[in-house]
């Protein structure tokens, strides 16, 4: 039976890069994939296409890219990515001029668009999820609407000879599907073959959390040189079933625990994982471990696919301000406390027009209000945090916080201070219709 070898180079726009590395030059790889784009990294991605119409492709394309390209081309190992973001044909440029600069002549490069429906949900009546209104009145606000494609164009695109297809929005387990409907000649009608490739994808979509990364706990799960962690590779047979792994004597670990908690992550009902593909079922995956990192998935099917596509819809959301100082030693708690309602009463006094604050104490109630209780801490980081209608209301936040270093309790340090734009997202489900996947190459 047919087997592929898939390994994933990034499980967010930030990830590491030496994984990918390894992966190219020693995991004997077919495809290697990038799954960088989050729902709110597209908004921000809209708004730097705005500023320039060149950029709006992940700001870590070109590092990736140089750093693994020669290496996939010299091995046969095809790349697959969503980096494209909000401008996946600048970004395919992009990289069609780095394949120039390395001597890779005559590599084929395929951009997937389609996914930007800002312009026909402007002029619809289709309602946001979170309001129950025409996402059209708020139009003076949003700054982008992305649809989640599936993995239809990614299949066509490496059908066509593609050695990198870079997308923009598409479902995270569609970069993996795309290359097995490619190479195992699935049918997108094929709703058991679906719903195997996209258990496939959403075991490999997030990188090292599959191979140790987000389960370790220290003596709960232990997992070893998590510094120098290793991405996965799944083994991917033509009836659906997949070996979890990794290279050998990198970090991490595969087990069975590490592969059961990936398979439940961000599905809300494993037996009705909805996608652009399919309605995936993973009710009943079987996990077996079959040697050291190596664990064995199969069971996972499928159902139609929804009728609809879920849009991301990026819009401006006002202005947040955040100060913070730090007080250590004897009454740093009683301290920090005190700043806080220090800058309470200070915001009251000039005025500051703001619909949400919180007065957090790093280290005792920023994150469970207060209900782990112990001994007296020894350093805190007294932090404040409000919204505003401007960015000079915002900026007001910091201002006062920075006034306690000589006008509020004793010892306060290592301020600092931030006021941004706030870009949120919000979502829709929108005809089939109003996204067009189109897919065009370019060639180094």
């Amino acid at each position: 039976m047919k087997t592929i070898r898939i390994g994933t180079g990034a499980g967010y726009s930030g990830d590491r890069i030496e994984p990918a590395v390894e992966l190219a030059e020693k995991g004997a790889l077919d495809y290697l994939v990038f799954e960088c784009l989050a729902e709110r990294t597209i908004a921000l991605a809209q708004k730097a296409r705005l500023a320039d119409p060149e950029r709006g492709y992940d700001p870590l394309l070109a590092e990736r890219m140089r750093r693994v390209l020669a290496l996939c081309h010299a091995q046969g190992v095809r790349i697959v990515t969503n980096m494209g973001a909000a401008n996946p044909e600048a970004g395919a440029r992009l990289i069609a001029d780095i394949a120039r600069d390395l001597g890779l002549n005559g590599l084929k490069i395929a951009a997937v668009t389609g996914d930007d429906v800002l312009a026909p949900l402007m002029v619809s009546d289709v309602a946001l999820a979170e309001t129950g209104r025409p996402a059209a009145e708020m139009q003076a606000e949003i700054v982008s609407a992305n649809a989640y494609l599936g993995a239809a164009p990614i299949a066509e695109a490496l059908a066509a000879g593609a050695d990198v297809v870079i997308t923009g929005r598409v479902a995270d387990p569609a970069l993996f599907l795309g290359p097995l409907m490619h190479e195992f000649d699935w049918a997108s009608d094929d709703w058991h073959r679906m719903g195997c490739g996209t258990a496939v994808g959403h075991l490999l979509e997030c990188a090292g959390q599959v191979t140790g990364g987000y389960f370790a706990d220290p003596g709960v799960k232990d997992v070893p040189r998590l510094a120098r962690l290793g991405f996965p590779i799944g083994e991917v047979s033509e009836d659906g079933s997949v070996v979890i792994t990794k290279v050998e004597g990198s970090g991490g670990k595969v087990s069975a625990a590490t592969v059961r908690e990936q398979i439940l992550y961000e599905v809300h009902d494993p037996a009705s994982y909805l996608t652009p593909d399919v309605t995936a079922d993973f009710s009943g995956i079987q996990i077996e471990e079959i040697g050291p990192d190596r664990v064995r998935v199969s069971g996972a099917t499928g159902r139609a696919r929804p009728e609809t596509l879920k849009v991301s819809v990026g819009y401006v959301d006002g202005y947040v301000g955040e100060g913070q100082i730090s007080y250590a030693g004897p009454g740093a708690e009683a301290r920090g406390a005190l700043a806080l309602e220090i800058v309470r009463e200070r915001l009251g006094i000039i005025g500051l027009q703001s619909p949400e604050l919180r007065f957090d104490l790093i280290g005792v109630n920023a994150i469970l209000g207060g209900a782990v209780t112990g001994g007296t801490p020894a350093e805190v980081r007294a932090r404040v945090v409000g919204r505003a209608a401007s960015l000079r209301e915002a900026e007001k936040i910091g201002d006062e916080v920075e006034t306690l270093y000589t006008n509020g309790p004793a010892g306060g340090g290592g301020v600092t201070k931030s006021a941004k734009q706030v870009v949120a997202v919000m979502s829709a489900l929108v005809p089939r219709a109003m996204a067009v996947p189109a897919v065009t190459i370019l060639e180094a």
